[in-house]
């Protein structure tokens, strides 16, 4: 065992104090709320009920940056997202 790693399991112990510790193997992990859309500017993601939520990459404001260009270009990437998710 490694140091203060956490482990789950079942730790038993017998009329002879002795100590007996069976890990239970990890479940293989689903991934949640996976990724349907990755621009530059925004991700979107499915939730589990089927509803998508788009999500914002971190905004780098620095020399150079202009707030309509960033807003336009977030629009844009919005458009493309949902025409490729909703039906018409």
């Amino acid at each position: 065992m490694k140091i203060a790693n956490s482990y789950s399991g079942l730790l038993t112990r017998d009329l002879n104090d002795y100590f007996t510790f069976v890990e239970t193997t990890s479940q293989k992990k689903v991934k949640r709320n996976p990724h349907v859309f990755e621009g530059d500017y925004i991700i979107v993601t499915r939730r589990d009920d089927g509803t998508y939520h788009p999500n914002f990459r971190p905004i780098h404001t620095g020399k150079g940056f202009n707030v309509q260009r960033y807003a336009s270009e977030v629009a844009n990437e919005l458009l493309w997202a949902l025409e490729g998710l909703v039906e018409d």
